[in-house]
Formats: structure tokens, sequence, C-alpha cells
């Protein structure tokens, strides 16, 4: 899944694809390294970040996933927690809806979805993203975010959203501190067992930060480290923004996880990642 924020404060990359034409661009550029799935965002959920009107929002991503949706057959996603959004995205053409809120205060969003028979990744974060990294605590960051997950999974079936349209992330670097984020990334079987595929967003964190002491652009080795280990521990979707370096990780890593790197073409199953 390559990123594609459309957003002026997002920690990374924010201001850079401000331009619907460079933000559409940038997504088709993705696809060529490599992406199966365009996640485009144009409300930032960085720590601290404040929300963004519903008008600015939709101004910023429905020109974007037009002009994907009319360029591109991949799969597009947007992230967002609003439900007059996700209507209009879905009706220009989206696939998926990433709520980061996993529809905890717009649950008209689940039934959008629902009526559009569209994806949906249900994100656990601790509090907003204003507030998400003001002194965070758990007992058991594990056991919780699980627990979280499996309840809203729960929730959106009730609204009328198929279990087999749903995908889980655990929300690394959303309310968590640093030994909550390794304590998750080591323990994705436990997510991975509610059923249902697992993403997980690691590109570029502040939890590799601390570890490397580096800035966002200076964290790539940290990011295939921590992408590669949660293949291994039963991740299938990665949210990336350096896709072709990530790709060609996850591949390998694949191949090694799987045994089959050997086997001829006709007996090779799909990567994990990409199912």
């Amino acid at each position: 899944m390559g990123i594609v924020n459309v957003t002026p404060d997002s920690f990374s990359d924010g201001g850079l694809y401000l331009d619907p034409g460079r933000a559409a661009e940038r997504g088709l550029a993705l696809i060529e390294e490599g992406a199966d799935i365009l996640d485009v965002g144009g409300e930032s959920t960085r720590p601290g970040a404040d929300p963004v009107p519903a008008d600015e929002e939709l101004r910023r991503v429905l020109p974007v996933v037009r002009a994907l949706r009319g360029a591109t057959p991949a799969l597009l996603s947007v992230d967002t927690s609003k439900a007059e959004i996700a209507r209009a995205v879905l009706d220009a053409g989206a696939d998926i809806i990433n709520d980061v809120d996993a529809a905890r205060l717009d649950t008209e969003l689940l039934r959008r979805v629902a009526a559009a028979g569209a994806g949906l990744v249900l994100m656990h974060m601790k509090g907003t993203p204003r507030t998400m990294q003001v002194n965070p605590q758990y007992r058991d960051v594990r056991s919780e975010v699980t627990a979280f997950l499996g309840e809203r999974l729960t929730v959106a079936q009730a609204y009328g959203v198929a279990p087999e349209a749903v995908i889980l992330d655990p929300g690394i670097g959303f309310g968590k501190r640093l030994e909550d984020n390794l304590m998750l990334l080591r323990g994705l079987d436990d997510l991975a067992a509610l059923g249902r595929p697992v993403l997980v967003g690691v590109s570029r964190k502040s939890f590799i930060g601390k570890i490397l002491n580096a800035q966002p652009q200076d964290r790539l080795e940290g990011t295939i480290a921590a992408a590669v280990l949660a293949l291994a521990g039963g991740a299938h979707i990665l949210r990336v923004h350096d896709v072709r370096a990530l790709k060609r990780a996850a591949l390998v890593a694949d191949a090694i996880l799987a045994g089959e790197a050997s086997a001829p073409p006709s007996e090779r199953r799909e990567p994990r990642y990409a199912q």
C-alpha cells in the first residue's frame, strides 16, 4: 500500500503533493514501483495534528481519487474517518476506506462502506491525533489492541460490512510508546488470530527514529527491518512511502518464509502480503 498524502502537514511528506495533479502523478509512480494499493489521505494524523473540516478534506482528496480512478485499475484506498468523505470517494471509484478511528465517532461510515460493498481498514488509536501521544498507558498492549479491534470488527458486521471486507491495523505509532510499538510488532499473531488480514504501517515512524536517532527521511533501513519482521509475524499488507525498496524486501522475505524460492512457478503461491 503506497502512501499519497494530500496534506500540508503530514510528518514525512507534508506539502509535497498538495496539487491534485502532482498527487495523482505520485500515485501512478508508486504503482510503477510495485504498489498494489494506493492510500490517499487529506487529513494529517501525525501526533498533535488538528482536525480538518470535511469540506477541506474533500477538496483535497476527491480530485485525486477521480484522476487515479481514470488512470489505473489498482485498488484505491482513502484514509478518512468521516462518512460524508467516504460516500463521496466511494461514489468516485475508491475501493477501500481506511479509518484510523475504527468508526467510533461516525458509525454512518460503516453503513456507507456496507452499501458500497467496499473494503474497510479498522485501526486502533488511543485518543485522537491531537492527544494520542500524551502519556499513553497500557496494562497489556497486545491484548488490549486485539480486544478493541475484535469488538470493532463485530460492530462493523452489525452495520452490514461483510467480515471478508475488513482489514485490521494495530496502529503503530498511534497512541503508543516505543515499547508498545515493539511489543505489538512482536505479537502480530494475536491480531492475525481474529481471522482477518493485518495491515501494518511502520514507514518512517518515530519509534524507528528513536532507535536510530534519525529524521523521517533517514529511516529507510529501519523501516525495512520492521516491515520484514512484521511479515514474518503475520502481516499481510505494508503501508509505506518507499514502495520500490519495501516491495523488493517483501518479495525476498516472503520467499524465505514460504520456503518456495526454488519451487517451479506453477507450485508457488501468491505472496502473503498481497493476498
